[in-house]
C-alpha cells in the first residue's frame, strides 16, 4: 500500500495559524489610543492637580511660618537644604523635589504602573482585549510604555511647577548650596533634571512591583496599595541600622543620593549604586509579569 505524497506533507507540514486579512499583531492597541485613554480618566487629572498645588502650598508655608530656618533649635551653626528654600527658584524646587520623593512622587508611580492591567481586569473589558485580538506581550509593552510615560510627566510636573513658582516668590538667581557656594542657575537646572532623572530609575522598583501585582490581581487599588505598602516596608527596614552593609541592597537606601549632584563638585558613586539596584529589582519584576501574565487564565 502506498501513501500519497499529499498525504505525507499534510502529516508533516506545521500548523498554520489562519489570521484575518489586514491583521497586524503588532498594530494592535496603539499607543496613542491608549495615551489619550489614561490622560482622560480622572485618577490621572488629580494626580497632576495635587503634584501641580505642592509648590504654592509650599509658598503659603513658608509665608505663614516665617523664613525656613528661622528660630531653629541649632542655633544657626546647621545649615541645611530645607534651610534655603526661598534663596532662589532653584532653591525651591530642590526643596520641593526633597519634601516629595520620600513618598508622594511614589504614589503617582504606584497609580499609573498598578491601575493598568487590574484596571481592565476589574472592568472587566481584559478578555475583550484580548479577544479583539490583542496579543498579550503587546498589551503589556502598550499599557508599560504610557506608565512609564506618564510618570515621568508627573516627575517633571512638580519641579517646573516649583521652578515657576519660586521665581516669581523668591526671584530667579543660584541655587545655595547648604555646605557653602552656589551653583549658577543654569547650572542648577541641569542638576535639577539629572536629579528628577535619578528619582524617577529609583522608582522603577515600586514600578516593577506595581506592574507585577496588576497582572496577579483584578483589584486595582490592591496593586496599587500593595506597591506603596512593600516600598513603605523598604524604608522601615532601611532605617534599621542593625542591618549593617544589607541595607545596601535596599533601593530605599539610596533615594536621597540624588543630594550629591547638587554639589559644587558632584560624587556619582551613590546614585549609580543606587540606580544599579533600583533596575536589578525593576528588570526581575517586570520579567515576572510578562511570563505570569502570558501563562494566566483570563476570566474577567
Amino acid at each position: 500500500m502506498t501513501t500519497t505524497g499529499a498525504g505525507t506533507e499534510a502529516q508533516g507540514a506545521p500548523e498554520r495559524t489562519q489570521l484575518a486579512h489586514g491583521y497586524r499583531p503588532a498594530r494592535t492597541l496603539p499607543l496613542r489610543v491608549e495615551l489619550v485613554r489614561q490622560v482622560k480618566r480622572r485618577r490621572t487629572l488629580v494626580m497632576g492637580a495635587v503634584l501641580a498645588l505642592l509648590p504654592f502650598v509650599l509658598v503659603a508655608a513658608f509665608a505663614i511660618g516665617g523664613e525656613p530656618g528661622a528660630g531653629g533649635g541649632d542655633g544657626g551653626q546647621r545649615v541645611n537644604l530645607m534651610d534655603t528654600a526661598t534663596a532662589s527658584a532653584a532653591n525651591f524646587a530642590a526643596v520641593s523635589l526633597f519634601v516629595s520623593a520620600g513618598f508622594l512622587l511614589v504614589v503617582p508611580v504606584a497609580l499609573f504602573f498598578g491601575d493598568t492591567v487590574a484596571s481592565e481586569a476589574n472592568w472587566s473589558s481584559l478578555r475583550y482585549l484580548l479577544a479583539a485580538p490583542v496579543p498579550r506581550a503587546r498589551l503589556l509593552w502598550s499599557k508599560l510604555a504610557v506608565a512609564f510615560g506618564l510618570s515621568l510627566a508627573a516627575m517633571l510636573l512638580l519641579p517646573l511647577v516649583a521652578l515657576g513658582v519660586g521665581a516669581v516668590a523668591y526671584g530667579w538667581g543660584p541655587l545655595d548650596i547648604p555646605t557653602g557656594g552656589a551653583l549658577p542657575a543654569g547650572t542648577a537646572v541641569q542638576r535639577l533634571l539629572l536629579v528628577v532623572a535619578f528619582i524617577f530609575v529609583s522608582q522603577l522598583v515600586t514600578a516593577g512591583l506595581a506592574f507585577w501585582l496588576s497582572t496577579k490581581t483584578d483589584n486595582p487599588l490592591g496593586a496599587v496599595g500593595g506597591a506603596v505598602f512593600l516600598t513603605i516596608v523598604g524604608n522601615v527596614l532601611d532605617a534599621v541600622t542593625a542591618l549593617g552593609d544589607w541595607r545596601d541592597f535596599l533601593p530605599a537606601h539610596w533615594q536621597f543620593a540624588w543630594a550629591d549632584a547638587i554639589q559644587a563638585q558632584p560624587e556619582w558613586g551613590g546614585m549609580i549604586q543606587g540606580a544599579s539596584v533600583s533596575v536589578a529589582y525593576a528588570v526581575v519584576l517586570f520579567a515576572l509579569a510578562f511570563r505570569g501574565f502570558a501563562r494566566k487564565d483570563v476570566v474577567s
